[in-house]
């Protein structure tokens, strides 16, 4: 006779990325440039790269608060433009930009206080005209001095990708909703109704958005953004076949994380 408590749940096997890929999905930037220079030099040097074919993965938030906004996308378009194994997502911060172009009176509100004014100062603007601007004025200020080719690529950005088992995206997806109908507004913005989640999803969630000191590492999900634009620590997430580990920049004694 066969008691049901001896009985076992089959195992459920390790999320994978298919084979003979190696992928190394990056939290956000955030405008810190050297950063990105020392963690694209690490991923460089991984010993693991071998002969499996790279793809590199942008998570969103380019820009904002940190010093070098322009130089970073600039720095991600080259990439992008130069293989097709790399790919960029829209996060928030880049939703924002794109509505203070179009005028959009509650996105300027935010884009002032989430890191805005640090971005177009990376655009080579006059920080006394920033700070004179009302928001009818910023609006004109991202117009003039944010490239046309940058705000084409920020908007062509998609906001999720799929590879093997995982699904990347900059914030997080709505539980118990498809992923080919999740609103762009979650993947972009979502917290806690993504984070409080503990059942499964239909892929493994890779994300960034929400800060942590070290990767949130969770049964469904993995959090890789380690507040770069203050702490100093930029997290790359590597996968290949059913293995992950992590790539960071090295956090400098006595750094803080910010969260924001």
């Amino acid at each position: 006779m066969v008691f049901s408590r001896f009985l076992r749940k089959p195992a459920i096997p390790a999320p994978r990325v298919p084979e003979g890929q190696i992928v190394y999905a990056i939290g956000d930037v955030h405008g810190r440039l050297d950063c990105l220079e020392d963690l694209l030099a690490r991923i460089d040097a991984d010993p693991d790269r071998g002969d499996r074919r790279v793809k590199l993965v942008f998570l969103g938030d380019l820009i904002d608060r940190g010093p070098r906004s322009r130089d970073v996308v600039e720095r991600v378009m080259t990439l992008c433009a130069a293989s097709e194994d790399v790919t960029c997502l829209c996060g928030n911060h880049e939703e924002l930009l794109l509505h203070a172009a179009d005028g959009a009176r509650q996105a300027l509100g935010i884009f002032a206080r989430a890191g805005g004014r640090e971005t177009l100062l990376s655009y080579g603007v006059d920080e006394a005209a920033y700070e004179q601007a009302d928001l009818k004025g910023v609006a004109q200020l991202v117009r003039d001095h944010v490239p046309a080719a940058h705000l084409d690529f920020l908007r062509a950005l998609p906001d999720q990708l799929v590879l093997g088992d995982y699904v990347m995206v900059h914030a997080g997806i709505r539980p118990g909703v498809a992923l080919e109908a999740q609103k762009a507004s979650d993947l972009r913005w979502i917290r806690a109704p993504f984070l409080d989640h503990a059942g499964r999803f239909e892929r493994f969630v890779v994300h960034g958005h929400t800060v942590t000191t070290e990767p949130d590492v969770r049964a469904n999900r993995i959090g890789i953004d380690t507040g770069a634009y203050r702490s100093g620590r930029l997290t790359a997430l590597v996968l290949h076949d059913d293995v992950r580990r992590f790539l960071a920049t090295a956090l400098p004694e006595g750094a803080g994380i910010g969260v924001g």
